[in-house]
């Protein structure tokens, strides 16, 4: 596996030490009503884009509804040399859930 998992708690302080760019591949409707701060809505464009001309050295943190779906966009964006791409566990359900506990 060529992406990392990576909990909640750890993507923070990836976000706050690292600043990478936060992916969202939930439906647009979801990513409207609400998404991770400084968070771009993928789309096929965004995607061809960033393979062509992304700087693959920058961090990659992805996330969907629940873990799964980012897993593999984080795939597939490391099979495309990027070197440090996080899927967040959980997804933005997680994300929102201790957010709300805290």
């Amino acid at each position: 596996m060529k992406y990392k998992t990576i909990s909640v708690a750890d993507s923070k302080t990836l976000i706050k030490e690292s600043k990478p760019m936060i992916l969202d591949c939930r439906a647009m409707k979801d990513y409207r009503a609400g998404h991770l701060e400084d968070a771009l809505h993928v789309h096929e464009d965004l995607k061809e884009s960033l393979v062509k001309r992304g700087d693959k050295q920058r961090s990659l943190l992805i996330y969907c509804y629940y873990g799964h779906a980012s897993e593999h966009l984080a795939e597939f964006f490391s099979d495309f040399g990027f070197k440090d791409v996080y899927s967040l566990e959980g997804g933005y359900s997680s994300w929102k859930e201790q957010h709300q506990e805290a």
